[in-house]
């Protein structure tokens, strides 16, 4: 059964690499390939007219170079050119660049795979806002890890008797919160031990939980899960509760004033809540003006903290009095213990 998980993994990294490959250009391409990388390792790829090619792997920023090894020395890089950025372009829309004028506006592509190209150059305003962007001269290739089971840790501590709790992750950028909270959807939404697969319904304002593709997930959510994609969250969690009667919401990156009262709602009208706010403590959150009213409330029941500084890593999770339910920093569970 090993040598059979083991085959899996190398195919989905093959299907990886062979999904980012296919939308940059040629001699990037060939560069990237000289690098033999570890596609599971591959966060970002960076690309600046102009500028040293990079990459962030490992958690780490990597230059390029014309042999196709990684450096930390950008005077060694490959720089990137105006063509291989215009190429790359071409492959990520498909030669229509028309067809993206939306997601364009939001300042980026998702792609097949479920992978995020974020664009920046010179943005066209007019009156309602962002019109168009021309002069792409920057972008940034995301790579989307989708990491099964990782959620299994503190599945057990966000249900209560069978109960789902009101849960907000937190964590500093980078360090995970989106791959918990989709590995989450996924284990509510199919059902596990001791409770039943349950409705869900996800506002995807940037594409990043389901990385639907031409309206199909390409993440795994669970088999009773609806998607609102590149729906701004609080009109989509109000369309949610009209019109798909879900159990459970989920939204990623909350914090304004309008995400607030949107909560507040799904949670009134008995619908259970999980979210994630970038930050490195609970009272972090507290100190935010709008968003720490929930937590003085004990609004949310649950509190999931990424370990700071590394990648993935859940440091611990609360209850709504402070108090710590689990430390994976030291190993151990921890019943009762106030927090500091």
């Amino acid at each position: 059964m090993k040598v059979g998980g083991e085959a899996v993994k190398q195919t989905v990294k093959e299907k990886k690499a062979e999904e980012i490959y296919r939308i940059l250009a040629l001699p990037l391409r060939k560069l990237l390939k000289a690098c033999q990388l570890d596609f599971s390792r591959l966060q970002e790829i960076r690309l600046r007219i102009g500028a040293p090619l990079l990459v962030v792997y490992d958690g780490k920023e990597h230059f390029i170079d014309s042999r196709g090894m990684l450096s930390r020395d950008g005077s060694r890089s490959v720089t990137v050119s105006r063509e291989q950025l215009r190429e790359t372009m071409e492959y990520i829309s498909n030669y229509s660049m028309y067809a993206f004028e939306e997601e364009l506006k939001q300042g980026y592509i998702t792609v097949q795979g479920g992978h995020r190209v974020g664009v920046a150059g010179k943005m066209i305003w007019e009156k309602q806002g962002a019109k168009n962007m021309k002069h792409i001269s920057f972008l940034n290739i995301r790579l989307a890890h989708e990491v099964i089971g990782c959620s299994d840790r503190v599945l057990p501590y966000v249900m209560q008797a069978g109960r789902l709790c009101h849960t907000l992750i937190i964590s500093p950028p980078r360090c995970g919160k989106t791959t918990l909270l989709r590995d989450l959807i996924r284990q509510l939404s199919n059902g596990g031990k001791g409770f039943a697969g349950m409705t869900v319904g996800v506002v995807d304002e940037r594409s990043e939980l389901g990385a639907c593709y031409l309206g199909i997930p390409q993440n795994d959510l669970g088999c009773r899960t609806d998607i609102l994609d590149g729906c701004p969250k609080v009109q989509g969690m109000m369309m949610l509760v009209r019109s798909m009667a879900p159990q459970v919401i989920a939204v990623d990156e909350v914090g304004s004033r309008e995400d607030v009262e949107a909560m507040e709602y799904v949670m009134n009208c008995g619908i259970f809540l999980l979210a994630t706010v970038h930050g490195n403590s609970i009272d972090d959150i507290k100190n935010k003006p709008v968003l720490g009213r929930l937590v003085r409330e004990r609004v949310f029941e649950r509190y999931i903290l990424m370990a700071p500084g590394l990648v993935g890593k859940i440091g611990s999770v609360f209850d709504e009095r402070g108090s710590i339910l689990l430390s994976c920093q030291e190993g151990r569970e921890i019943r009762d213990v106030e927090a500091c």
